[in-house]
């Protein structure tokens, strides 16, 4: 993994930790449901529900149907998914991979331990996508609207 920091301005967010691993089965069926309230579709949400999928529900493919599942829910919310807003799909499937390297190394612990160890490390970054991504290409139209290969740095 790239160990720079990045000239594109990003603040620094603590994160929001998670208390209980009810809490992240909450966002992840909530998600699955279309039954969460918009402001809690946080960055540490989004993370956490990925963390769960991937985990807790062998029953959803979550490379064939992550799309789908935010997109449905953005529009279930009063959002949109369009060149401007709503689903990213480069953003998602960078974090994608990241949760899946993080699970690889990090085995230990229930749900709320493992989704908060992960928001404390670089790949919880909010900016973390920019250490393999230009900030052009990375907010660009096409990277919103389908995957593109990073241009900095392959993706671990």
């Amino acid at each position: 993994m790239p160990g720079r920091y990045y000239a594109y301005p990003m603040p620094i967010h603590a994160p929001r930790l998670f208390a209980s691993d009810a809490e992240i089965i909450r966002l992840g069926e909530g998600l699955l449901a279309c039954a969460l309230p918009r402001e809690d579709w946080t960055h540490e949400a989004h993370l956490a529900a990925c963390l769960y999928l991937l985990r807790e529900r062998p029953d959803v493919d979550v490379d064939v149907e992550i799309a789908g599942i935010i997109s449905r829910f953005n529009e279930s919310v009063g959002g949109v998914n369009d060149d401007s807003g709503g689903y990213h799909d480069t953003i998602t499937r960078a974090y994608l991979a990241g949760v899946k390297l993080f699970l690889r190394a990090y085995t230990g612990g229930g749900l709320a331990e493992r989704v908060n160890a992960l928001l404390e490390s670089p790949i919880g970054r909010r900016d973390w996508p920019l250490g393999f991504y230009s900030p052009e290409l990375l907010f660009s139209v096409p990277a919103r609207r389908d995957f593109v290969p990073p241009d900095l740095a392959p993706l671990p």
